[in-house]
């Protein structure tokens, strides 16, 4: 399973952000790793400089083997948070996926 972090020009992307982001995504999503060929990150800071809560979004599109694509969004105050809650958001949407794949 491929990991492909992007972020926005507010964020500086070094190799550490990047890192702890592909280890924490492939921890939480590797039960699914069978069915999954690669996941786009999307990280931005919808505010840029400026302060405001909840500014801080992460986008993850999972590429399911033989599907379409998966897509969720999270908006947090914290770009950890807010990862955090799309992997949340798209464990259950993989899981529905899945679900009517094997239904059928």
């Amino acid at each position: 399973m491929l990991v492909q972090i992007n972020t926005d020009n507010h964020i500086d992307g070094n190799q550490g952000f990047r890192s702890t982001f592909e280890n924490l995504i492939t921890d939480e999503l590797g039960r699914f790793s069978e069915q999954l060929t690669s996941i786009q990150v999307h990280i931005g800071d919808e505010n840029g400089q400026k302060e405001g809560g909840n500014d801080k979004r992460c986008m993850l599109e999972a590429r399911l083997k033989g599907m379409g694509p998966v897509a969720v969004t999270s908006h947090a105050d914290t770009h950890y948070k807010a990862v955090e809650g799309a992997i949340d958001k798209l464990k259950s949407s993989l899981d529905s996926a899945i679900g009517k794949l094997r239904n059928h």
